[in-house]
């Protein structure tokens, strides 16, 4: 982890050092910005590693940043909310966000978060390893997707989970399954549901091959 940058985005200036002391002393080099304006700029000029965004900051909030990062970048994001109905929708369709953490939060839990999160989107996730599903391909060697030959824009954490179902098209995977199969898992059964869903908007014409099997959990359609 020598040398991964991490962007902090939080206008609690007692949130942000705290966070800043516990990330420094696991070896992350920190940035920190204070409104979404800020948080903008620093992740053009500073190419983070990992975004640690809360979602209630101003101008403009932590949902409006993370959609305009999503337009041209996959970087990995954790969104920090209060709220927890919220979660299906940062982590879902709406924005693609990789993991959250709901306040209040230990410090040393928001670490392991960023830790894990990274692990996904590191050297784990690109091992070479191709699959052949119907239409679709997955390269981890690559780090590729694709449908009818389309690339796919998909996140490292989206990336690793298709690898996982095409791996034994067909099989229906349990939730937990799918949990442990993740390089550091997800943070629960929830945060696999929201992913899934975020993953099936993002295949396009291959959406029908990823399938729910009702009581069970998820498949790939040979």
């Amino acid at each position: 982890m020598a040398g991964e940058r991490i962007l902090i985005v939080e206008d609690e200036a007692r949130i942000a050092t705290v966070l800043e002391r516990y990330l420094r002393a696991d070896g992350y080099t920190v940035e920190r910005a204070g409104d979404g304006r800020r948080a903008l700029e620093l992740w053009r000029a500073a190419d983070p590693d990992l975004i640690l965004l809360d979602l209630m900051i101003p101008e403009p909030d932590g949902i409006e940043v993370a959609r305009r990062i999503r337009r041209t970048s996959d970087v990995p994001i954790i969104m920090v909310t209060a709220k927890v109905e919220e979660i299906d929708r940062l982590i879902g369709l709406e924005i693609g966000a990789d993991d959250y953490v709901t306040k209040p939060f230990s410090p040393r839990e928001v670490v392991a978060r960023v830790r894990a999160v990274l692990r996904r989107a590191g050297g784990q996730v690109r091992e070479a390893t191709h699959h052949t599903v119907g239409a679709l391909t997955v390269d981890l060697g690559a780090f590729e997707a694709r449908c009818h030959d389309h690339p796919l824009a998909l996140s490292p954490t989206q990336l690793r989970l298709l690898a996982t179902l095409a791996a034994q098209p067909g099989k229906a995977f349990r939730r937990h399954e799918l949990l442990e199969a993740q390089p550091s898992g997800f943070a629960d059964e929830r945060t696999v549901d929201a992913h899934v869903k975020n993953l099936r908007q993002r295949l396009g014409a291959c959406s029908e091959q990823l399938e729910t099997v009702r009581g069970v959990g998820y498949r790939l359609r040979p």
